[in-house]
């Protein structure tokens, strides 16, 4: 499931492409067909992201939310597209404020939907900060912490409690504050959360600027090569039975209420 970053970088790339002009919306699948035609020749306002949801604010008060869920995705393309390939949901087309001609494609995604603000209201309600955010408070996502017996590997990929954060950040950040994903929320000192806040929004923020999440520090950043050919470096995401890249220990595997769980347990302590 892409994690924060993904749908920020998304977020600015259709607020730079479609805000402030008009847009043409259809949903050659079909599934949307009701919401784009209520949408089509509006003018798109804004697009903003929150934890893992995408917004498109338009002129007339409607907000079309997507959660891309484990599938969906978006293929952005230079105008004119071709004919629709697959299961298109939303297939958008503007100039925003430029006039240049652009186009996207959604496929897949878990939501697709028409809001009213109130209901986007209820929605960010119910989810903790976002740290890509500028309005994200830590304290709210340490209130929640600081009072739990969960493990701390599965606060973090809670989005009720932390918005954006994914299977990787969670690994990747626990390993380079030496936490085990074990320990509970309330073991935690507020200078360890302090400390992890920050280190989560900087390397959200690089994932943003490159479209690549980036954990491991340059001076770690080498040996043995990446989980798949196309991603960075990992300390322990998708490395178990592997040597550890600071200590050699063996890399452990686990699951976490549902989730694949990677930690170095001489790095990580319990």
């Amino acid at each position: 499931m892409p994690e924060g970053h993904t749908l920020h970088r998304l977020a600015k790339l259709h607020h730079s492409r479609f805000a402030g002009g008009q847009v043409r919306v259809s949903s050659p699948q079909g599934r949307f067909a009701d919401g784009a035609a209520r949408l089509d020749g509006s003018v798109l306002t804004r697009a903003e992201a929150w934890g893992k949801h995408l917004l498109h604010h338009y002129d007339s008060g409607l907000i079309v939310h997507v959660h891309l869920g484990l599938y969906g995705a978006f293929t952005e393309s230079p105008f004119p597209l071709g004919e629709p390939v697959g299961q298109v949901r939303m297939r958008l087309i503007g100039g925003g404020r430029t006039g240049e001609l652009f186009g996207t494609d959604l496929r897949g995604p878990t939501a697709c939907e028409i809001l009213l603000e109130p209901e986007v209201d209820a929605l960010t309600d119910r989810l903790g900060p976002d740290p890509l955010r500028r309005d994200a408070d830590p304290d709210r996502a340490w209130h929640r912490i600081s009072r739990s017996a969960r493990p701390i590997g599965a606060l973090l990929m809670d989005q009720k409690v932390l918005a954006g954060v994914g299977n990787v950040y969670r690994a990747e950040v626990l390993f380079r504050h030496g936490i085990s994903p074990y320990r509970p929320g309330k073991s935690l000192t507020r200078d360890e959360w302090d400390a992890l806040w920050v280190d989560i929004v900087a390397l959200m923020k690089v994932g943003v600027r490159r479209g690549r999440m980036h954990v491991v520090r340059p001076e770690h950043d080498h040996g043995a090569p990446s989980y798949a050919a196309d991603r960075p470096r990992t300390y322990v995401y998708r490395r178990a039975g592997d040597p550890c890249r600071l200590c050699g220990s063996t890399v452990l595997h686990s699951v976490m209420e549902g989730r694949n769980l990677f930690w170095c347990p001489t790095c990580q302590p319990s």
